[in-house]
């Protein structure tokens, strides 16, 4: 005990001469083009103006400070980015200037942010990891060889959906949701289901999976001052330990039965084509490469397209009219006894802007990722230092009115009126991030929420649980990595 209170005091001299020395009051860091911002108590600077909801509360600061902003929180110099013109300086023209990644502590844990395709540097490491994800698990090959057992599962969805249907009771959106995500990307990888709607190993899952997004997304006293790096006062590593271990102990498990069969059969499926690669690349890929990858996926691959989903049911039953408008195209383009498939999504051009509208009021990754700059930066006349934290508000650049009019209702028909997508090339509307640190996963994640969504659509009415009211529906956020709706979405489905 004495051994910590001394090594406590000091790491908090330590950082307290750091902090001074880095931010005095009344002198901004670097030159006198450093962006805008507001004035910074000394040691913790602008901490305390972050709040439980950073993206609205920095959001609210950028009205103030305009859309290119510097914070000093603790010792780590910030600059926050709230516009899709300035969004296109950082992601498009200076992108490789910009592409290096702020570590979070939490991504610590296991080495995680050693391995990982979206917490590594830029380097060759990178490019090689991507390069898997592109070849071998996000290829159209790849995707449309595994489109049957994908519409499996979410016919699953749908049985768990007529059985509620059945009994009169509601449906937990989310969680209904989660499942099916999780069987997607597992039969996608696998070839195998990993859960079954309403069981204890789904709900499991999706704890940790959310844990870890929340424990990333979370301020950590640690990321502002790193001298406690040791300490880790909130636990946020320890816990991230125990996800991780959690996670590691499922692919391990998979691995290994795969690994005793294989000699005898192959499944030709994604894990193993990875498999495949640790006997080509000479030791250069390994089964803890694999593992690494596999949380990676199966943290984002699930959270993001059942929030989505969720998102998207509570804003269409907010909007009943709009919810009626989609099903009427939907059965349009299938007719009464159709099936709804992959295929059919380019025809459904009311349900992509019903998906795009989701994801620009509720953006998966609020701030995205954080960047890094490489070398001193020019962003819109100001200099981005060496080193710096560049947090990109896509949840502010979705909500923006100078891009968008009437920027917090949900209204789908303006995309019917633009060509704006999600892929990338639009910064008015990046929730997959945009640039080369583009969330490598977007062509699966995107076939999953639209199949999802049309199929929960398609195949019934839906309303709300008994004596609820639209006006009491509760579209509050909970913050992480990713937005997750505070209360759970339960609504009833009916037949049609």
């Amino acid at each position: 005990m004495d051994y910590i209170r001394l090594l406590l005091l000091l790491s908090f001299v330590w950082t307290c001469i750091h902090a001074l020395k880095l931010s005095p009051i009344g002198r901004r860091p670097g030159t006198a083009s450093f962006p805008p911002g507001p004035r910074s108590l000394p040691i913790i600077g602008n901490i305390l103006k972050l709040g439980d909801k950073p993206h609205q509360s920095l959001t609210n600061l950028s009205k103030t400070y305009g859309p290119v902003m510097s914070l000093k929180l603790g010792s780590v110099s910030t600059v926050v980015i709230s516009s899709s013109e300035t969004a296109k300086e950082v992601l498009h023209r200076n992108d490789q200037a910009c592409s290096g990644r702020t570590v979070r502590d939490a991504v610590r844990a296991h080495n995680h942010h050693e391995s990982s395709v979206a917490w590594i540097p830029a380097s060759d490491q990178w490019q090689k990891i991507r390069k898997i994800c592109s070849m071998q698990i996000f290829s159209v090959q790849r995707l449309e060889a595994s489109q049957s057992l994908r519409r499996k599962v979410v016919q699953e969805l749908l049985d768990h959906v007529e059985e509620c249907c059945g009994r009169g009771c509601a449906v937990n959106i989310g969680g209904a949701a989660f499942t099916a995500s999780l069987n997607l990307l597992s039969n996608t990888i696998f070839s195998i289901n990993l859960a079954h709607h309403d069981s204890n190993f789904s709900q499991e899952f999706k704890n940790i999976a959310w844990g870890v997004m929340e424990g990333i997304g979370r301020p950590n006293f640690v990321d502002y001052f790193p001298a406690f790096r040791l300490i880790d006062p909130q636990g946020i590593r320890w816990n991230m330990n125990i996800y991780f271990d959690k996670l590691f102990d499922i692919f391990d498990g998979i691995i290994n039965q795969r690994l005793q069969s294989k000699a005898s059969s192959a499944r030709d499926d994604v894990l193993d084509a990875l498999l495949n690669l640790t006997k080509e690349n000479d030791n250069e890929w390994s089964c803890s490469d694999i593992r690494h990858l596999l949380l990676d996926l199966f943290v984002a691959g699930t959270v993001t397209p059942s929030t989505t989903v969720e998102w998207a049911m509570a804003e269409l039953l907010c909007n009943p009219e709009k919810m009626v408008k989609a099903q009427r195209e939907i059965r349009e383009v299938l007719g009464n006894d159709g099936i709804v498939q992959e295929s059919d999504i380019s025809k459904l051009t009311y349900l992509q802007s019903i998906v795009k509208e989701t994801f620009r009021l509720h953006p998966p990754g609020p701030l995205l990722i954080p960047h890094r700059a490489e070398i001193d930066v020019e962003i819109c006349g100001f200099t981005i230092p060496k080193n710096s934290q560049i947090l990109v508000n896509a949840w502010a650049i979705g909500r923006d009115p100078s891009t968008w009019s009437n920027p917090n209702a949900f209204m789908p028909e303006r995309f019917l009126e633009c060509d704006i997508g999600v892929k990338g090339r639009d910064f008015e509307l990046i929730p997959f991030g945009a640039g080369r640190r583009i969330c490598p996963a977007l062509p699966l994640a995107h076939r999953m929420v639209h199949l999802m969504l049309a199929s929960l659509l398609y195949s019934h009415a839906w309303k709300l649980e008994d004596g609820m009211k639209l006006e009491n529906i509760d579209m509050s956020e909970k913050f992480g990595l990713t937005l997750q709706k505070a209360l759970p979405l339960r609504a009833i489905p009916m037949k049609v």
